[in-house]
């Protein structure tokens, strides 16, 4: 894939639905659930049910459209704001949140938070819930150094970042001036969460898109850089076989802002 041309998620239009279709819908003949669905469940459940996270305002980066890592956070913020930076993802967020038609079917992700907290998939609806918490959708640009601009949002109480900062960031240094623009709507005391692939130099969603090649250490030293301090991380290594990406590990992140 090197010699290929990449688009850059930024700038270039990207197709949400094909997005979904092979990283995050329920097809069996796709692999990617362990890493892209249940993996930041699993890891999201566990650390919103630990009680150390917690406020009103939550605040989601997230690559194309996917809502299944926000169940277990809607329990506990009731005002999420979603932050897009490409117009698509923005529309498909909407037709979903107004239940038009065409809207993404997470019914599979209903029955895994289900699974997860051993209760039942209608009680209570997770996704009605979900919608109930999401306030706004919010467009953002990398140029402005308020990414809101001219918008000037309440500093939250949680961020969380969902295979964006790769996809947003030309190399480590921009991904560095991304990750303190995100970090400063986060009030100090808060908590970042990021949820990445390491090692990963690009992704296809029909196109072939450029991903920004990092390592774990560079995420643990870039938060530290920032004022983070780090209270829970785990890595897991690629459990599946797909030409369509070439990371080697997901990674799951959370850090309190403390100065």
């Amino acid at each position: 894939m090197d010699s290929m041309p990449k688009k850059f998620y930024p700038i270039h239009e990207f197709d949400a639905r094909r997005g979904f279709d092979q990283y995050f819908s329920d097809e069996q003949k796709l692999n990617f659930i362990d890493d892209s669905l249940k993996f930041p469940m699993m890891n999201l459940h566990y650390v919103f049910s630990k009680g150390y996270i917690h406020g009103n305002l939550l605040l989601d980066f997230s690559k194309g459209f996917y809502i299944h890592h926000l169940y277990s956070a809607s329990m506990i913020f009731k005002d999420i704001i979603l932050m897009k930076f490409n117009k698509t993802c923005a529309m498909e967020a909407c037709k979903w949140l107004s239940d038009s038609t065409g809207a993404f079917d997470w019914i599979h992700t209903k029955t895994a938070i289900a699974e997860l907290e051993e209760k039942s998939v209608q009680k209570p609806d997770k996704e009605l819930n979900l919608k109930a918490s999401i306030k706004q959708i919010v467009m953002c640009s990398l140029e402005k150094e308020n990414l809101t601009d001219p918008l000037v949002l309440p500093l939250s109480d949680c961020i969380i970042s969902v295979w964006l900062l790769d996809i947003i960031s030309k190399d480590q240094e921009e991904y560095m001036r991304n990750l303190e623009k995100i970090s400063n709507l986060l009030n100090i005391g808060g908590h970042l969460i990021i949820i990445g692939a390491l090692n990963m130099t690009y992704f296809t969603a029909g196109e072939c898109f450029f991903a920004c090649k990092y390592d774990e250490s560079f995420v643990r030293s870039a938060l530290r850089k920032f004022g983070f301090v780090i209270d829970y991380c785990v890595v897991q290594k690629r459990r599946n076989v797909s030409d369509l990406s070439d990371y080697t590990h997901v990674i799951f992140i959370t850090a309190q802002k403390e100065k």
